[in-house]
């Protein structure tokens, strides 16, 4: 067997294989250390600056301040557009893990429709996920208290006090002033686009129409700030700075709640219109389409029920019926075309035709019929708009020709927008050869100029046309831009609202104006009157024109039975007016649809318009 070898140690080569590996540990340890040198310096001294920004923005947060909406009131300070507290329960999605189990459990708390939901989440989706949502809005006390136990259940839900706007009068400045809502896409682009969107950081809400969205920059503020210090949840230190939001101007407006309340009042029922402004600076006294609905619902979301309702209804109530809805203006307009003819020679004031109760253009078999079966008997221009013959001003309408009739209304309002300080607002038609040939495609013949002479045809009108239109009368051709608001205020000062007249009309002859205005005053004056039986006993004098609008056609032989039609076939009742005669300070144009002569129906809403300012001493230059 075998010995065993006894191995022998080698100290020199372990000695080098150890210092070998003291050297790469300690070079290795000092490069470590060195890069952890670097690392700091560079932290420390080199993008010192950039991680300071980034710890304080970690540390402080910039809350931004909603101003609050300006008031509007009436031209005697009567609030129409207040602001109110009211509670909202809404979420920050991206704190929030599972939406649909947050929105399940917190529907079992307070009452959440799936309409709510829907809404919710729609929202959510267009929103920027660290923007805060209201899911529901005007919680009562009940819910507020219930919400605000539970709330440490529910990460990123919180219960906000919020200024909403209220419309008090409801239903009845609706198509005046508007309403606003929350703010869709399409605005956040316009906003956008407009350099505007940093100042709507904070608020929600944006007028949709009427006098909330025309004045949007000026009712809207600017926008404050916060810079508060918060903890690592978030959770509000101290606040480090603060820049107050600035209100924004408060808007009276030149409606008077009184007569606009009359207005409504004298509707009751009836679909129509009813404005009146001051026709020596266009101040809008009275502006009101009826029916109407509330504004307050559309502040808070609007319910699909509520709105189809709206929608659907055979009444129309959206439809502004004082700048949208779209008439013949029927015998209204027979002043402005007698003062052609009588600007073009084309009659005088001593002019006088026979009327048989009927007009035929030559080699024609057909006869336009006068309103006056049996005709109105010798004519001249008093009788023609005192007694409304038709006759009359067929004859003379083809003689004027329709490129003179369409040029000479045109530049008295006719066809145009009126300027007015909303923008809901229809184009109208003021018809000539060219709009009939590149609309039907055809030529222009003289029975079409048969029907524009009183009114009919191809003519519409808005009710705010008519009254513009009725301004230039009386002003000598000068024209007014009607406007509502009076004048905005705030900190800084009050700014007043002045539209001058333009000379839209020229005059030729000054005595002209004036037949027409003496044949007015003897239309509501004298007992042939069409308007004499709806101003009598009046203590102001005043004058104007009645008008029947056609909605449909009756053939040569029939007769008109109102009876026999559907009720949305019969006539639309039309008036203007103005008082005092002699020195006017208001002007009224009343449409009333479906309700038959504006002798028996529009004029007497007129009197009692004229008679309640009046008696109220509603003056709009206070």
């Amino acid at each position: 067997m075998l010995k065993k070898r006894v191995a022998m140690q080698d100290v020199a080569a372990e000695t080098r294989l150890f210092n070998h590996r003291a050297v790469f540990a300690m070079a290795f340890v000092t490069l470590m250390f060195g890069v952890i040198i670097f690392n700091m310096y560079h932290l420390q001294v080199t993008s010192y600056q950039v991680y300071q920004t980034r710890s304080e923005g970690n540390r402080i947060k910039v809350v931004p301040l909603a101003p609050n909406r300006g008031l509007i009131t009436d031209r005697n300070g009567i609030l129409l557009a207040d602001n109110r507290p009211v509670f909202s329960l809404e979420l920050v999605p991206e704190q929030i893990d599972d939406m649909t189990t947050t929105l399940a459990e917190l529907a079992e708390l307070i009452e959440i429709t799936e309409e709510q939901q829907n809404t919710f989440l729609k929202e959510v989706r267009q929103q920027r996920r660290f923007n805060s949502i209201a899911i529901k809005e005007q919680l009562n006390d009940e819910e507020v208290a219930i919400i605000s136990v539970n709330l440490h259940r529910f990460p990123g839900v919180t219960v906000e006090a919020r200024l909403s706007r209220h419309y008090p009068f409801g239903n009845l400045f609706t198509h005046a002033l508007g309403y606003i809502g929350r703010i869709n896409t399409t605005e956040l682009a316009r906003l956008e686009e407009s350099d505007q969107l940093a100042n709507y950081a904070a608020t929600r809400d944006i007028g949709k129409i009427g006098l909330e969205r025309y004045y949007e920059a000026e009712l809207h503020g600017t926008m404050g700030y916060q810079e508060v210090e918060v903890n690592n949840r978030g959770r509000l230190i101290r606040v480090l700075r603060s820049v107050p939001a600035h209100s924004g101007k408060n808007i009276r407006l030149n409606l008077d709640v009184g007569l606009q309340l009359t207005a409504q009042q004298v509707l009751l029922e009836k679909r129509g219109a009813i404005v009146a402004m001051d026709p020596r600076d266009g101040a809008v006294l009275a502006f009101y389409s009826n029916p109407s609905y509330d504004p307050n619902l559309f502040v808070h979301g609007i319910s699909s029920t509520n709105y189809n309702a709206l929608l659907n209804s055979p009444d129309r109530p959206l439809i502004n019926r004082v700048t949208q809805g779209i008439y013949p203006p029927a015998s209204t307009i027979k002043p402005h075309l007698a003062l052609l003819g009588l600007e073009t020679n084309t009659i005088t004031p001593s002019t006088r035709i026979w009327d048989p109760g009927f007009f035929q253009l030559p080699g024609v078999e057909h006869r336009y019929r006068d309103w006056k079966r049996w005709g109105h008997g010798w004519v001249d221009v008093y009788t023609a708009i005192v007694e409304s013959c038709d006759t009359f001003f067929y004859d003379m309408g083809v003689k004027l020709g329709i490129d003179r009739i369409s040029d000479y209304m045109q530049s008295m309002g006719f066809g145009e927008k009126s300027g007015i300080d909303i923008l809901e607002e229809s184009n109208t038609n003021m018809p000539s050869r060219g709009w009939k040939r590149a609309r039907h495609n055809q030529p222009w013949y003289h029975g079409d100029t048969v029907a524009v002479s009183i009114g009919q045809g191809y003519w519409t009108v808005t009710p705010l046309q008519l009254l513009v239109s009725t301004a230039v009368l009386l002003n000598d051709g000068m024209q007014p831009t009607p406007h509502i608001a009076k004048d905005l205020t705030n900190d800084l000062g009050t700014d007043t609202i002045n539209t001058s007249l333009r000379q839209s009309t020229p005059v030729v002859n000054p005595r002209n104006w004036q037949v027409i205005r003496d044949a007015m005053l003897q239309t509501v004056n004298t007992q042939k009157g069409t308007a004499f039986n709806a101003f009598r006993g009046a203590n102001y004098t005043s004058a104007g024109k009645t008008g029947t609008a056609q909605v449909v056609s009756i053939a040569q032989d029939a007769k008109y039975d109102a009876n026999a039609l559907d009720e949305r076939l019969r006539d639309n009742a039309m008036y203007i007016g103005y008082a005092p005669a002699d020195s006017p300070t208001i002007v009224i144009a009343v449409t009333v649809e479906n309700t038959g002569g504006g002798g028996s129906t529009a004029a007497p809403i007129a009197r009692q318009m004229l008679d309640y300012y009046f008696s109220a001493g509603v003056n709009s230059n206070e």
